[in-house]
């Protein structure tokens, strides 16, 4: 099977490659850095040649909505376009776990993303992810002021970015659903205390005060806005295993 992966030169995207070429599948990494741009259409159609599944994994760092809603439907509907030109056979998008229920932000962006993907006409599967554990440490300088790190003790659920990897990739060579899986960690506890466990594991010396004011990279959320509410997909990894890890490697 041939997959091309969008956004396959990422976090994510290397992890996804890695493990369909050790399946047998013969998965390509499309992303700006290999001539693919999924914003200009440059380079879609030659990449989309033979493709049997297209992943998108395509992010933007950017959280402000008038510049993510244009990424993301931009994008998708190049994607979708080129994919339909093709013949492909099942688009998986990579969302967030929320999207549904915030709509401010980086979040209006996946909506937009969503939606393009519904309206595609290409069969699809749309898997949201809870944050990653690699992403706790950016939540801790967002909210940090004056050496102290203000976060709520709203639910999170965050998982490896390892798990998500391998759902992505187990999901790409399942049947479009043409709907909606969410997936998330083992644990579910406090923003504060996930972001207290990974400081104090890195020796940083921030004390972590519990703000319910806080929100989520400045955006309001409410107690269980970025957790599933229904069934979903469950990662192996803890927090422990993923902190010993990277412990270990050095990060």
């Amino acid at each position: 099977m041939k997959i091309v992966v969008i956004g396959g030169t990422g976090l994510i995207g290397k992890q996804v490659v890695e493990i369909l070429n050790s399946q047998g599948h013969e998965a390509k990494a499309a992303s700006p850095s290999t001539g693919v741009d999924s914003v200009t259409g440059q380079g879609l159609d030659e990449a989309m040649v033979g493709a049997d599944v297209v992943v998108d994994l395509t992010n933007t760092a950017d959280f402000d909505e008038k510049v993510v809603v244009p990424f993301f439907s931009t994008s998708s509907r190049n994607l979708l376009a080129a994919e339909k030109r093709a013949g492909v056979r099942h688009h998986v998008a990579l969302s967030v776990v929320g999207t549904d229920r915030i709509g401010l932000g980086y979040f209006a962006g996946k909506t937009a993303q969503e939606k393009a993907v519904r309206e595609g006409g290409v069969p699809f599967t749309i898997l949201r992810a809870t944050q990653f554990f690699e992403f706790i440490p950016l939540i801790a300088d967002a909210g940090t002021s004056d050496g102290s790190v203000y976060v709520t003790s709203h639910l999170m659920q965050p998982m490896a970015a390892a798990d998500v990897a391998r759902i992505v990739a187990e999901t790409s060579v399942s049947p479009a659903i043409d709907g909606v899986l969410e997936m998330a960690g083992p644990e579910r506890a406090g923003l504060d205390e996930f972001v207290g466990r990974v400081l104090a594991a890195r020796n940083d010396s921030r004390p972590v005060i519990t703000d319910p004011q806080a929100g989520y990279f400045g955006i309001p959320i409410e107690e269980t806005s970025i957790v599933p509410l229904g069934e979903s997909r469950i990662g192996d990894i803890t927090l422990k295993a993923w902190l010993n890890s990277t412990s270990q490697a050095g990060l």
